[in-house]
């Protein structure tokens, strides 16, 4: 049944999203609970992504990457999601670094790590947020200098996802022109990766502090000129908020499995908890919402695979609706649950845990609305139905 037009997967689609909760079943799920425990991911799952060109799949068959669009750009990352939301940021900050590499890279600098990144053997990550800053271009404090034909790079970033193993990190920093791109390799003298031991969800993505200290990069590491760094980190950004959402349909598919397992085997008062119509209520609101959450990013995606710049916003609504339904999700995933929702014995502690931090990371729920009313008073509220593109 045609639910939106054009939302109608191919049978193509319906096997690469079966294909991807294959691997995420059988390589992610078994090993979720052991990577939050540890603060750390397994090396051999990461080497099974790259077998699986799941480390390049941002990219076209042009640039190396699996050239199957962003609507299963998008499912592959709601699978990781359901599975593991650690992986899944580290597959978003590689991503985006990897997007802005194909996209910005001179020639030199996509010859030295596009093939590596693009295989998994070279991971990338995202240095934007610092301590006083956050993310506010406006205040940035890490600044590039002028060094003969290079920069030397000094400042310090915070809640670098996947900083603890990166290889090379794309790097915002300001210079006499404004704000700028930099793509940075992790062994760079002057270059310091810190752990951040603690924090509350998505525990295996190995954040890290990283700081610069009179760090020489050469000209090739610019991404494209200086200045421009504002509206590259936009298109960045939009493909890190639209895995997010994605990520955040995957949890909200694991609190509808876990709940509807565990409604259908526990009993309370002599029935089976799913016989209760506040427990329905309940498995109702989850399915209802990640329904509506995934065609919201399908929806996103597909505008990115047309090019029409209305991705923005659509990956904008995509995210707010789907990492907020997450958490509410998540919430009564653990209430359902009762005490065993609050021990180890079931994941949906974890899922409550990276359900909070989506709400945060790629631009918080309250960015997300300040972003979409501005769009919904300057077109007068009007929404364009997708079958209009």
């Amino acid at each position: 049944m045609t639910l939106v037009a054009g939302f109608e997967p191919d049978l193509a689609e319906r096997h690469t999203r079966a294909s991807f909760r294959a691997v995420v079943d059988r390589v992610v799920v078994p090993h979720a609970a052991e990577f939050d425990r540890a603060s750390r991911v397994r090396a051999d799952v990461l080497n099974e992504f790259g077998a699986q060109g799941f480390w390049g799949a941002v990219l076209p068959e042009r640039a190396g990457g699996t050239g199957r669009g962003m609507t299963a750009f998008g499912e592959l990352h709601e699978e990781v999601g359901r599975g593991c939301s650690s992986m899944r940021s580290l597959l978003t900050v590689h991503s985006m670094a990897l997007y802005a590499l194909d996209r910005w890279g001179g020639p030199a600098l996509r010859e030295q790590w596009s093939a590596a990144m693009v295989s998994g053997k070279r991971l990338g990550a995202f240095c934007l947020t610092e301590p006083d800053a956050g993310s506010d271009f406006t205040a940035l404090s890490t600044f590039a200098t002028r060094d003969g034909d290079g920069y030397l790079l000094n400042g310090h970033k915070l809640w670098v996802t996947g900083g603890q193993l990166a290889d090379v990190f794309l790097v915002f920093a300001r210079t006499d022109r404004g704000p700028s791109a930099f793509f940075v390799s992790a062994d760079q003298p002057g270059l310091h990766q810190i752990a951040v031991p603690e924090i509350m969800g998505t525990r295996g993505s190995q954040l890290a502090e990283i700081t610069f200290e009179d760090c020489y990069v050469g000209p090739e590491a610019l991404l494209g000129a200086e200045g421009m760094g504002l509206a590259l980190a936009t298109n960045v950004l939009d493909i890190g908020r639209f895995s997010v959402a994605a990520g955040s349909v995957g949890i909200l598919q694991a609190c509808l499995e876990a709940c509807v397992s565990y409604a259908n085997s526990r009993t309370q008062g002599g029935s089976l908890l799913r016989e209760h119509q506040l427990i329905q209520q309940m498995i109702s609101t989850m399915a209802t919402n990640t329904r509506a959450a995934r065609l919201l990013v399908w929806q996103a995606g597909l505008l990115k695979e047309q090019g029409d710049p209305d991705t923005i916003m659509a990956t904008c609504i995509a995210k707010q609706f789907s990492a907020t339904s997450a958490v509410a999700a998540a919430n009564d995933a653990v209430q359902l649950h009762g005490a065993l929702g609050c021990s180890d014995a079931y994941p949906v502690a974890r899922y409550l845990r990276d359900a909070k931090v989506m709400e945060i990371i790629e631009g918080s729920t309250q960015m997300q609305h300040v972003l979409i009313s501005a769009d919904a008073c300057q077109n007068r509220g009007r929404i364009v139905p997708i079958d209009e593109h």
